[in-house]
């Protein structure tokens, strides 16, 4: 069986432990040639949180949107130092349910996400939006620490 990875999705967060998996996925991408989609979900639980707390407001997903632009273009910027071409996405609803329809869409071979680095017992554990992405996905997931 021979394997081409030809597009790989970049499902990141903003967060450090996101960053880093971005790194093994734009180096991936540059070994095998495929194209990055760097993808941002605005998560539907902030929403629900936000809107018991203090309502949601535009204010707030503008923020929210802010931080998906920050993160992408940084992926952006990384595959273009790298010379990988990164088209970026930005989806609001649950972010697993999310990730997994994006790649049904659009064809995608490979799915690069952090892990969730927690301390004690916890460091076993994946976060939770990973962890549904590994369990759901039809397709090969590479979770970076």
């Amino acid at each position: 069986m021979e394997v081409q990875i030809r597009q790989i999705l970049l499902a990141s967060d903003g967060s450090e432990n996101a960053r880093k998996a971005v790194f093994y996925g734009i180096e991936l991408a540059k070994l095998t040639g495929a194209r990055v989609h760097a993808l941002y979900v605005i998560s539907d639980k902030h929403a629900t949180s936000t809107r018991k707390l203090m309502g949601w407001t535009e204010a707030v997903e503008k923020y929210l949107l802010d931080r998906g632009e920050i993160a992408t273009s940084n992926i952006e910027n990384i595959g273009k130092e790298s010379g990988v071409q990164v088209k970026s996405v930005f989806l609001k609803g649950d972010p697993a349910k999310e990730i997994l329809a994006y790649v049904e869409k659009t064809e995608i071979d490979l799915i690069v996400i952090g892990s969730l680095g927690l301390t004690g017992i916890k460091k076993f554990l994946l976060g939770s939006v990973t962890e549904k992405v590994l369990r759901h996905s039809n397709i090969p997931v590479m979770v970076v620490r």
